[in-house]
């Protein structure tokens, strides 16, 4: 009874620390498809075929993120309903618990960030990511996902378009 104790315990750790993993994969595709999405000729409405894609995350609503154009104002910023693709929801628990970024020529890093935009305009493959008000654009992002149980997985952004799981 003991050792089926301990071998149910380890495999339902073992079960919600790939189910994180899964979800850090699922939202670094995300971000990878909102650069497709900018950097190739994708429609957004009925004629708009200029507009930069991206993705807003918000600390206030940490069980969602969004998939949107640059349409409304082409500012690199989520601007509101007008400019939504897709809601994307986290579900059983998961959630971002945290939006950290690189700002400056230090590579300090910064965290307790309450809103990042991640955008991708054509022709370049390059992150122009912003985060609170949008005034700057910094070398990196890293969004981080915890597990009910307290697991943490990161989502990495770098300013060249290079998007990694941690």
């Amino acid at each position: 009874m003991v050792i089926s104790g301990v071998v149910l315990s380890s495999n339902m750790r073992f079960g919600g620390a790939i189910t994180l993993r899964n979800l850090a994969y699922d939202v670094a595709l995300s971000i990878r498809e909102a650069q497709i999405y900018g950097i190739s000729v994708r429609r957004f409405g009925i004629s708009d075929f200029t507009s930069g894609y991206g993705i807003h995350f918000r600390k206030s609503s940490p069980t969602s993120y969004i998939l949107f154009a640059d349409a409304i104002v082409q500012n690199g910023l989520y601007d509101g309903s007008g400019e939504l693709v897709e809601s994307i929801s986290i579900s059983r628990g998961f959630e971002v618990s945290d939006i950290c970024v690189v700002v400056g020529i230090e590579p300090t890093e910064t965290c307790g960030i309450s809103k990042l935009d991640v955008l991708f305009q054509r022709p370049e493959p390059d992150a122009q990511i912003r985060y609170e008000d949008g005034a700057s654009l910094n070398q990196r992002a890293r969004i981080i996902l915890s597990s009910p149980r307290g697991d943490t997985a990161s989502v990495l952004i770098e300013a060249t378009g290079q998007i990694s799981v941690q």
